[in-house]
């Protein structure tokens, strides 16, 4: 995609955001929950920033959510909650679309036959996405009774900012080769969609898992990150239809119409930022800055609860 059509994109949807937020009414009589529409535009960017970043967008979703006092009340409340930001999750997954039409438009072409490469490419996204898609189906319910708190998020954080420091530190120094996606096998594929399982535990995050999996399965940094964020386009967009049916009456019954929409623009505009920048970012450095920031957050966060301050 050019510089210029990025950009469009960027202030087109910014716009839009925006024009909503000034013109929808300051109040609903069905945000029960208090959601303004400024909370959406913190959400969605805390979304978009987050998703495709290895720092887990559920756990900050969640903390930020929190803190803000949204589905504290439990219940029907914070199953609206959890579908707004589940469903806010389309935004990031346009950002990346728009940014990597290219591959996606070979994928589709391979579909029927006329782009090898696509067909193949689209044959080991299938493959990596399978294994979540039956343990998300047999166990979400019960992911999302226990583990969709704080603590959980904290632990997940840390011990993920450790991973990454370790791996790292193992790394460095040594030559960071490994295949392209075109030399992607079919065992790399179900080994990075088995380790993708680990994030549906908050915190994890699944571009962690997903990278870190695809550069020890024997994909190139750069070849990992990528299939990370096309992997992401499927896994993510199966679980926004997912909790959109099973929780979307619900949701709109919680919040309005603009603050989806809202929550939608901001996360498109700060994905395609963050995921633009982390692409440049790590043709320069590796992922170890993520592992320090992980750490950190693990410490607020921790701190946050013991004093009170986050409940």
């Amino acid at each position: 995609m050019s510089r210029r059509a990025w950009l469009l994109l960027v202030v087109l949807a910014l716009g839009i955001g925006v024009l909503v937020v000034a013109l929808a009414p300051s109040t609903d009589a069905r945000d029960a929950e208090g959601m303004s529409l400024w909370q959406a535009a913190v959400l969605g960017t805390v979304e978009g920033l987050t998703e495709y970043l290895p720092v887990s967008s559920t756990g900050h979703l969640l903390v930020t959510q929190r803190l803000m006092g949204i589905g504290r009340a439990g219940g029907e409340a914070k199953a609206a909650a959890d579908a707004f930001a589940i469903c806010i999750q389309l935004g990031a997954i346009l950002a990346v679309l728009a940014l990597y039409f290219g591959r996606v438009r070979s994928m589709v072409l391979g579909l029927v036959g006329r782009d090898a490469a696509g067909s193949r490419l689209l044959r080991n996204v299938l493959v990596a996405f399978l294994p979540a898609a039956v343990i998300g189906l047999l166990f979400s319910d019960a992911i999302k009774e226990h583990l969709f708190g704080p603590w959980p998020v904290v632990l997940a954080w840390a011990v993920g900012g450790a991973a990454i420091l370790v791996v790292s530190w193992r790394r460095e120094g040594r030559e960071m080769a490994g295949l392209d996606l075109a030399h992607m096998t079919l065992r790399m594929a179900f080994v990075i969609g088995v380790v993708q399982c680990v994030a549906m535990w908050p915190g994890v995050s699944r571009s962690l898992v997903t990278i870190v999996g695809g550069v020890l399965a024997g994909l190139s940094l750069a070849a990992a990150v990528e299939f990370s964020f096309l992997l992401g386009l499927l896994t993510l967009s199966a679980a926004t239809l997912h909790d959109g049916m099973r929780h979307g009456s619900t949701m709109m019954d919680a919040y309005s119409p603009p603050a989806l929409v809202v929550g939608l623009c901001f996360a498109f505009v700060s994905a395609l930022l963050a995921v633009h920048w982390m692409v440049a970012y790590l043709q320069r450095h590796g992922l170890a800055i993520f592992g320090w920031y992980r750490l950190a957050m693990a410490v607020v966060v921790a701190t946050l609860l013991l004093t009170g301050v986050l409940v």
